[in-house]
């Protein structure tokens, strides 16, 4: 599924610079040949097209990283539950100490997280431990550590699902753009030989701006994608905390009720 959106970016990007930044009113004359149009939205959608040909790429991996965080953001939204991980824990806390397990796991029901499923997990196997009679307490401890272990297996991966991506446009983008700051650079250096010794200003202002769109479009997203992969990384550690703290309650509330 990743792949499928990293592949259909990559393509709108290359219709959003042919047919949208490429479009003739962006262009005096209604030619792209030309300079972009003096004022509006048209002429920063000719400047940017005026870029070249690394400029649809950097836009597909903009597409790309606002595609991937929308997904994680609703996907580690739903995750939380429908409040705070830290106030479920206490809630489960304090059934826990009543000893009210039936509670417990309709609390997780209202919570409907990631965590809340672990816990509800995690619960169950609280119960099926309490009416087993054939283990010793050191063994039901460790067999409801175990299912908090397993269930939180089972949900983290989709938490830190693609955001690997995220974390890889943080480098790409920057040498993306590096790549056309250099073509640009390449080509400002052709116009000062090809005009043996005098100065073609109009050849090389062209070539330097495009260099210079590639850089900041580059780096731009470059930022983004790192402010957004260090936003997201961090709500997953407070719901990895969260899912630590319930399970450590969960084993040591059964250990103190079951001496």
């Amino acid at each position: 599924m990743a792949s499928l959106v990293v592949l259909i970016c990559l393509i709108a990007g290359v219709l959003i610079y042919v047919f949208i930044l490429g479009a003739s009113g962006n262009f005096q004359g209604g030619n792209p040949e030309n300079e972009p149009v003096k004022e509006g939205v048209g002429h920063w959608f000719g400047l940017i097209h005026r870029g070249g040909v690394i400029v649809p790429i950097l836009i597909g991996l903009i597409l790309i990283n606002i595609s991937i965080s929308i997904e994680r953001w609703i996907t580690i939204g739903k995750a939380s539950g429908k409040y705070s991980a830290s106030e479920f824990v206490k809630k489960i806390r304090s059934f826990l100490n009543l000893n009210n397990i039936d509670g417990a796991i309709k609390e997780c029901d209202a919570h409907q997280g990631s965590i809340s499923n672990i816990v509800k997990s995690s619960l169950f196997k609280y119960k099926e431990m309490e009416a087993n009679t054939s283990m010793d307490l050191e063994q039901k401890e460790l067999s409801i550590q175990k299912e908090v272990e397993e269930s939180t297996n089972l949900e983290m991966p989709m938490l830190e699902k693609n955001l690997v991506i995220i974390a890889t446009l943080t480098s790409v983008s920057t040498l993306v753009a590096l790549l056309g700051t250099v073509i640009g650079m390449i080509k400002a250096f052709s116009a000062l030989g090809s005009a043996g010794g005098s100065v073609d200003a109009a050849a090389l202002s062209s070539a330097i701006s495009e260099a210079l769109i590639n850089t900041a479009l580059g780096i731009g997203n470059a930022a983004v994608a790192t402010i957004l992969y260090n936003v997201f990384t961090t709500r997953i550690d407070k719901l990895t905390y969260a899912i630590d703290e319930a399970g450590y309650s969960i084993v040591s509330t059964f250990a103190a009720k079951h001496k």
